[in-house]
C-alpha cells in the first residue's frame, strides 16, 4: 500500500514538473525548439467596412428604365436561319422560299435584323442551276427585293452533276458557291443559326 501511494505521488510530481515546464502562449518561449512548438499568434480579424462603403459596393437594383433598356437591346439582335433544299422537287424549292420570304418579312414589320441562308446540294442544287431550275425568276425577284436571304450552292454537288453529264454546270448569277453544302449547314448551325427543313 506505501508503495502505491509513493508510485502517485511521484506520477503527480512528474505531471507537476511538466506543467510548470511548459511555456504559456502568453510568454515567448526562450529555447527555439519550444519556440516552434509554441501556439501561433491569433490572426487580426479583418476590420469591418463602414455601412457606407458597403453601400457604395452592392450592386444597384435595376430600375424600371434599365430594365425596359435591356429588353430593347435583347429585342434587336440578330436572328439566323438556315434553310435546306437537298430535294428536286419544284414544290419543295417554292416552299423554302416562301419560308425565307415569310421570315424575313416577320422581322422586317418588326424592326429586327434577319439573316437567311437558302443551302442546297444534291438533287437540289437543281434550285440553283442556270440551266434547269424551275424557280429561277422568282430567284431573281427575291435577291433584288430581299437581301437578307442569300443562296448557296454546293461545289462537290456540282462536281459529280459535271462528271455525270459531262458538262460544265452553271449556277444562277444570285448563289455563291461553297466548298460543301452539308458543312455549311454544320458551320452555321455550331455559331448557333437555326435549321429548317422545308
Amino acid at each position: 500500500m506505501i508503495k502505491f501511494e509513493n508510485f502517485v505521488r511521484a506520477a503527480m510530481g512528474v505531471v507537476a514538473l511538466f506543467i510548470l515546464a511548459t511555456p504559456s502562449a502568453a510568454e515567448p518561449a526562450k529555447d527555439p525548439m519550444r519556440a516552434q512548438i509554441a501556439a501561433p499568434p491569433l490572426a487580426a480579424a479583418p476590420a469591418k467596412k463602414p455601412m457606407r462603403a458597403r453601400l457604395a459596393a452592392a450592386p444597384a437594383a435595376p430600375t424600371k428604365q434599365t430594365t425596359a433598356r435591356k429588353q430593347v437591346v435583347a429585342d434587336k439582335k440578330l436572328h439566323n436561319l438556315i434553310l435546306q433544299v437537298n430535294t428536286n422537287e419544284p414544290a419543295m424549292m417554292n416552299l423554302a422560299l416562301n419560308n425565307a420570304a415569310n421570315v424575313a418579312q416577320y422581322y422586317k414589320d418588326l424592326g429586327e435584323k434577319v439573316s437567311i441562308e437558302v443551302v442546297t446540294f444534291g438533287p437540289g442544287l437543281h434550285m440553283l442551276r442556270n440551266d434547269t431550275s424551275p424557280v429561277k425568276a422568282r430567284l431573281e425577284v427575291l435577291a433584288l427585293s430581299t437581301p437578307e436571304i442569300s443562296f448557296k450552292a454546293c461545289a462537290n454537288t456540282q462536281e459529280n452533276m459535271r462528271k455525270a453529264e459531262g458538262k460544265d454546270i452553271p449556277i444562277v448569277p444570285q448563289a455563291q458557291v461553297v466548298k460543301s453544302g452539308v458543312v455549311r449547314v454544320m458551320q452555321l448551325q455550331e455559331k448557333g443559326w437555326s435549321y429548317v427543313k422545308p
